[in-house]
């Protein structure tokens, strides 16, 4: 099984520097209450170097929400920060790389505390989860996959636009809180299972154990393109089609949404996050994204209230984080094939189930 060395440096601008290669460079946004988190990422051979700092605000425009090549960005950045992006550069080439000294055991499944939002006070007892974890995919059955089986479980990918940390715990994601006014758009009820794959007894049959007291959140763009909480967009203070649920006896929960739509420079997705807390902090947390068949895409695209918004302009294949590794740098390209919502059609609308299989042994 690979392992996933990782060494951190942090200076006043939070640099984090990884032996794992993504292909392109980009830049991500995290939209937090009170600031953007922006965290630009380059690479220097087999060195991925991400440079983080927090905005005020952020225009969404197709150059600032996925800018994919660093050099553009270099050009706009102010002085201090060129100076110490060179200044990192130059540290990088003067660390001795010895995997064995480099520091290990945190992969992009983030762990830190979340004061702005406090987990249930009471859930169902669960083991805990390690912090490291990998994956292989699937979204009918918690079968491992064979073609996978390396990978042993669903790989991450960025957390992208918006996050929010206070989303509404509900299964209804249609409703705007604030004026109670129901998103438009056709019907799409989501089933997500989340599990452990387990092999504690040591047959060496992985097994899948429900997840249950575990928050998972999900977000989307509406049928125009745009997510709620945004001030740039006239959504800021609006909570639709965001939400969470907490995983019952069985690792499951469900949302009542609506397909989503396409913003420049994606393909359609859904944003997906598991959390588990203990008391007030946060100790896992799993990020991916999934995507939607392009058929069905192109079919409720020709439809109101999504024809006003104009054809899909992107397949997945087009979609460069679709076609890309996986953030625990497990899978090298195409991570979104093993990403896709399992579709079927229903009463006026889709029904879709993906299941979320996350390893529960720690790398020795």
């Amino acid at each position: 099984m690979n392992t996933s060395a990782c060494m951190s440096i942090r200076f006043n601008t939070n640099l984090i520097i990884l032996d794992q290669l993504i292909h392109d460079p980009l830049i991500e946004y995290s939209r937090f209450l009170d600031h953007v988190q922006q965290t630009m990422c380059i690479y220097i051979e087999s060195i991925r170097v991400c440079f983080s700092h927090s905005i005020n605000s952020l225009r969404q425009t197709k150059k600032t929400i996925y800018y994919k090549y660093y050099k553009k960005y270099i050009g706009e950045m102010k002085i201090y920060e060129k100076l110490m992006l060179l200044l990192t550069i130059a540290f990088i080439f003067t660390i001795p790389l010895d995997i064995n000294t480099i520091i290990h055991q945190q992969s992009f499944a983030q762990i830190s505390p979340s004061p702005e939002r406090l987990p249930p006070t009471s859930t169902p007892p669960f083991e805990e989860l390690p912090q490291q974890q990998k994956a292989t995919s699937t979204n009918k059955t918690c079968i491992i996959t064979p073609s996978l089986i390396e990978v042993e479980g669903t790989p991450q990918q960025i957390e992208g636009p918006y996050f929010v940390d206070s989303m509404p715990n509900r299964s209804d994601l249609r409703v705007e809180p604030s004026d109670g006014s129901i998103q438009e758009g056709i019907p799409l009820n989501i089933t997500i299972n989340v599990y452990r794959v387990d092999d504690s007894d040591g047959n060496g049959k992985e097994t899948c154990v429900p997840f249950s007291g575990a928050i998972v959140d999900i977000w989307e763009a509406n049928s125009q393109g745009l997510y709620s909480g945004v001030r740039e967009d006239g959504t800021q203070g609006l909570d639709y089609l965001r939400g969470n649920q907490i995983t019952n006896e069985n690792g499951t929960v469900k949302f009542q949404t609506i397909y989503p739509g396409w913003y420049e420079n994606r393909a359609i997705h859904i944003h997906l996050k598991v959390r588990d807390f203990e008391g007030p902090e946060k100790i896992f947390e799993w990020t991916s994204q999934l995507y939607l068949p392009n058929s069905i895409n192109e079919q409720v695209h020709l439809q109101p209230p999504y024809n006003d918004h104009g054809p899909v302009p992107m397949t997945n294949e087009q979609d460069f984080i679709y076609t890309g590794p996986s953030t625990d740098g497990l899978i090298k390209n195409n991570t979104g094939n093993h990403l896709i919502l399992n579709i079927s059609k229903s009463d006026g609308g889709y029904s879709g189930t993906f299941n979320v299989e996350l390893n529960a042994t720690m790398d020795t």
